[in-house]
């Protein structure tokens, strides 16, 4: 019997053993890479294309490879080789790769061949023609990057971003996503109300105005403003006309970007809407541009090169018009760097204009992110009960039960704070090792993952439990 026991787990283990060993073939090679295994079919195409540098199906294996494994500093010598003997593949990764580096000309150039190519075969190419599309619009924006000076950036929770807009009480209430509903904004009058509502599968734009003690009917933004895409993140500026928000439709580069429009009172409709550009939208998501004209500071939220569950907010001096840096003496790498915000610092000095107010706007954001402009005490936090409920403060609780959950909650969510910081540190720790012993790691980050998995349900059941426990207190 311990014999048979003693065969079977060393059957087992030869299994594991040779289903995580690199490939030793070339045609091992290619099934682990239809399969999406580059790790394990890189040593073979790197063999491949070391000993045969012109072929160009090796070298673009071994680039794609590189691509997918994140070490792309290797993979554009490879997929360009590729390229020249007419892998069709190659100008793909190419187009992805440029993209990336904000070489978007490049980008347009090798997404052009690649649905020629597809096109000549007949086979579906509008997902690589909208990328190509996507990055002829960057590139148009690329040459027209806004000089603005960026005063700070942090890190925070994507789940809870907006409570750290420290915004005067002049600039309105943001009002965060809730029960199936998009951000919504509340002038500081309180006579509108903005609102991200679905419809049909997608989010589009409303307003609410008082109807007595409670808001009236939603009713969605006239002209060109909703679209078959989602419309979310509405913030007007005290002037009633302009209204900034973020779309995923049509001229969005990457995501959510963020767009302006102005109310046309003639009219009674909504002027055709603009891409502000960069640096304030990106290749991935960008929204909630807030201009606190009180305190002479913007901010918007954007998740590049961010993880998963975090977002960085911006804070910037917003420009009373926009002028841009000259792409034809601008060095192509330093308006590369400025629309992705590589470095705050890097925005200040060459602004002209604004060499002498970041200072001044930097004590301006410690008072804000420390006490209100007003000198009343910012908010213990911020917590939505409906539309056009938000409690800042314990004693904002009619229920006891609601505010005993409420703590619950609280406490969850730091204890999922610390969980995903620790899924960060253990996924860095594994990305730094050698993939040799990355294995020994791995059932480590699946059981942080599960962990941190089991900690977001709780905590949203928690978040659910309080809201809908205060909601029987108040209809009683």
């Amino acid at each position: 019997m311990a014999k048979n026991i003693l065969h079977t787990i060393w059957i087992a283990m030869c299994i594991i053993t040779c289903t995580t060993l690199s490939a030793q073939t070339l045609e091992q090679a290619k099934t682990l890479f239809r399969k999406g295994k580059y790790t394990e079919a890189k040593p073979v195409f790197q063999r491949y294309a070391r000993n045969y540098p012109n072929n160009g199906s090796y070298n673009y294996w071994y680039g794609a490879c590189c691509y997918e494994t994140g070490e792309k500093t290797l993979c554009e010598k490879h997929l360009l080789i590729g390229a020249r003997r007419k892998v069709q593949e190659a100008f793909r990764y190419l187009g992805q790769l440029y993209t990336e580096q904000y070489r978007f000309d490049e980008a347009v150039d090798n997404y052009a061949q690649y649905v020629g190519m597809l096109e000549k075969a007949q086979k579906p190419a509008e997902k690589w023609r909208q990328r190509q599309q996507q990055a002829e619009e960057a590139a148009r924006m690329l040459r027209g990057v806004e000089r603005t000076a960026v005063i700070d950036s942090f890190s925070v929770p994507k789940e809870e971003f907006m409570a750290y807009y420290k915004t005067s009480p002049e600039s309105g209430t943001l009002i965060p996503p809730s029960n199936g509903n998009g951000a919504a904004y509340r002038t500081q009058l309180g006579n509108k109300i903005y609102a991200s509502i679905p419809q049909q599968g997608q989010l589009d734009l409303y307003t609410r105005a008082p109807q007595g003690e409670a808001w009236g009917t939603p009713s969605p933004l006239p002209g060109n403003v909703n679209t078959s895409a989602d419309e979310n993140y509405p913030y007007a500026l005290s002037d009633g006309i302009t209204l900034y928000y973020a779309s995923n439709g049509e001229g969005s580069i990457g995501g959510y970007d963020i767009f302006v429009t102005r109310y046309n009172s003639r009219t009674g409709n909504y002027l055709l809407p603009e891409n502000i550009g960069m640096p304030y939208n990106s290749l991935f998501n960008d929204y909630m541009l807030v201009i606190d004209e009180y305190n002479n500071l913007g901010w918007f939220a954007s998740d590049r090169f961010q993880p998963q569950d975090s977002v960085c907010i911006y804070v910037f001096i917003p420009n009373k018009a926009k002028y841009t840096y000259d792409p034809e003496t601008t060095p192509s790498d330093t308006l590369r760097k400025r629309a992705m915000i590589s470095s705050i610092a890097d925005t200040w000095d060459e602004l002209a204009g604004h060499a002498n107010e970041v200072e001044p706007a930097q004590r301006r954001l410690a008072i804000a992110m420390h006490t209100r402009l007003d000198n009343t005490p910012q908010h213990e936090f911020t917590f939505v009960i409906d539309d056009h409920t938000l409690y800042h403060r314990f004693e904002d609780f009619h229920s006891p039960e609601a505010l005993a959950l409420f703590r619950q909650w609280q406490k969850a969510k730091k204890t999922l704070a610390q969980a995903r910081k620790k899924l960060e540190q253990i996924r860095n720790t594994y990305a730094s090792m050698p993939e040799t012993q990355r294995t020994d790691l791995a059932p480590t980050v699946l059981e942080q993952e599960k962990n941190v998995e089991q900690i977001e349900a709780q905590t949203k059941l928690l978040e659910k439990q309080t809201r809908n426990t205060e909601f029987i207190r108040l209809s009683n």
